[in-house]
């Protein structure tokens, strides 16, 4: 059985791509603060395996044994974690220090599988042209942007944006599917 611990629609859109169904969505609720001087990479890290370690212990108490797959993506600009625009005025912000500059995605991968635990974390390198005023109002106006860390998501409207891209698409989709289906035939799922 496999358990996915993300409530997120991409994420599920995207291991459909490589024929995985998982069996039961299962969200896990932790606090996704950073904590202090934590750098973007390590949060990614960390947030995936709490993630992974809070819906494994759910579903150990009650006796099921599950593949439990946990992600989490984090857009930094430098060492600025951007959050998931909450509202058009920190959507904006975000947007505008990204426009005409690079800034890396990090997604850390975790699954669980009894007492193992595999962990990953995946780093895509992305750059955006300059975003003019109209088009970013445009953007905004889409509400695209809305729970999307970075206030943008690739595979839509934002892609206009995208100047270059180095490293994993998926990635910065939401989850790294090279590395997720490893992690999972590591786990012993065969697909």
């Amino acid at each position: 059985m496999l358990v996915l611990a993300s409530g997120s629609p991409r994420r599920l859109s995207l291991l459909g791509q490589i024929g995985l169904e998982p069996d039961i969505v299962h969200p896990a609720d932790i606090d996704e603060a950073p904590a202090p001087q934590e750098q973007p990479r390590e949060l990614a890290c960390r947030l995936a395996q709490q993630k992974c370690d809070a819906v494994a212990a759910h579903f150990e108490r009650q006796g099921t044994n599950a593949v439990i797959l946990a992600a989490d993506t984090v857009v930094a600009c430098g060492r600025r974690v951007l959050p998931k625009a909450e509202d058009v005025q920190e959507a904006r912000d975000c947007l505008s220090l990204l426009s005409g500059r690079a800034h890396r995605v990090y997604t850390g991968v975790s699954v669980a599988h009894g007492s193992d635990r595999w962990t990953r974390i995946v780093e895509t390198r992305v750059i955006f042209g300059r975003i003019g005023a109209r088009q970013l109002e445009n953007y905004l106006q889409s509400g695209e942007w809305q729970g999307k860390a970075g206030a943008y998501g690739i595979q839509g409207k934002a892609a206009v944006f995208v100047k270059s891209i180095n490293g994993s698409y998926s990635n910065v989709v939401g989850l790294p599917l090279r590395e997720t289906a490893h992690l999972l035939e590591a786990a012993g799922l065969s697909f």
